[in-house]
């Protein structure tokens, strides 16, 4: 399973940035996350680790796979026989707005039956991610954060 959605923001990249890779701060934006907790100190690459709870779903260790500080990054989670990978893109449009593109892909022996059960709140979640994003990001540049760029 595969699902993406896509977001443009008000707000230039390196504040969108800037809001995204706050991951500790993504329960304050979004209603898909009850809390992040990063595993280590120091900028998100690759190799960070973070703790998530997500409601109705199991505490994951995500492991960042994947940074273009920036401009992406991407993460995954490996648990019962499912691998969940989640994608984050920045595309910046100019003008002080970005695109951000995000998935989740599971796979794996078992991803077809959480596909079955858990479907459809993954697909809700990335959704709401999207939303809260766009949110924090455009607040955060109305009060003059990453003003470098914006």
């Amino acid at each position: 399973m595969r699902f993406q959605t896509q977001v443009d923001i008000d707000a230039g990249a390196d504040t969108v940035w800037q809001v995204l890779t706050d991951v500790e701060d993504w329960p304050n934006w979004t209603a898909s996350m009850s809390s992040v907790k990063r595993l280590q100190q120091g900028p998100l690459g690759v190799g960070s680790t973070a703790r998530v709870v997500q409601p109705k779903l199991r505490p994951a260790v995500y492991t960042v796979t994947e940074c273009e500080p920036g401009r992406s990054f991407t993460w995954q989670m490996k648990a019962g026989g499912v691998k969940v990978r989640a994608g984050h893109d920045l595309e910046d449009l100019g003008e002080g707005r970005t695109r951000m593109v995000l998935s989740v892909e599971q796979s794996g022996p078992l991803s077809g039956l959480i596909n079955a059960v858990f479907g459809k709140r993954a697909r809700s979640y990335v959704d709401m991610e999207a939303a809260g994003l766009k949110k924090a990001a455009e607040t955060l540049k109305a009060k003059g954060g990453a003003q470098a760029e914006d």
